[in-house]
């Protein structure tokens, strides 16, 4: 069992930064997939970014360029550095991982999100 807890969201303007954080409990850690979705108002969750366990990111075409993942298996976290945002980035943010070398849909784990809103 892998818990996930999310930190880091708030309030931000349009061309700021955020960084979130995704602590993950269980072992095994390093051997999962990990990665953010999210959820805009009023739409569907949708994929955001994924770093394997070799550490290869994938990333959305919406965020490339200005999101960046990163992790750190001795501390059990993922990172998601958010640069230049936007309102449309507006959205909560949920952590997920999966056992393996890819993240499917829905994963095998979700954390409880954390809220980014990006004013203009």
């Amino acid at each position: 069992q892998v818990q996930l807890v999310e930190s880091g969201g708030g309030l931000v303007q349009a061309g700021g930064s955020l960084r979130l954080s995704c602590a993950a409990s269980g072992r095994s850690f390093s051997r999962y997939t990990m990665g953010w979705f999210r959820q805009p108002p009023g739409k569907e969750r949708e994929f955001v970014v994924s770093v394997n366990w070799s550490g290869n990111p994938y990333y959305a075409d919406s965020v490339k360029g200005r999101f960046t993942i990163s992790r750190d298996n001795a501390k059990n976290t993922v990172y998601l550095q958010m640069n230049s945002l936007k309102p449309e980035d507006t959205a909560v943010y949920y952590c997920a991982a999966d056992p393996g070398y890819g993240l499917g849909y829905p994963p095998q784990y979700w954390g409880q999100g954390t809220q980014v809103t990006v004013s203009s």
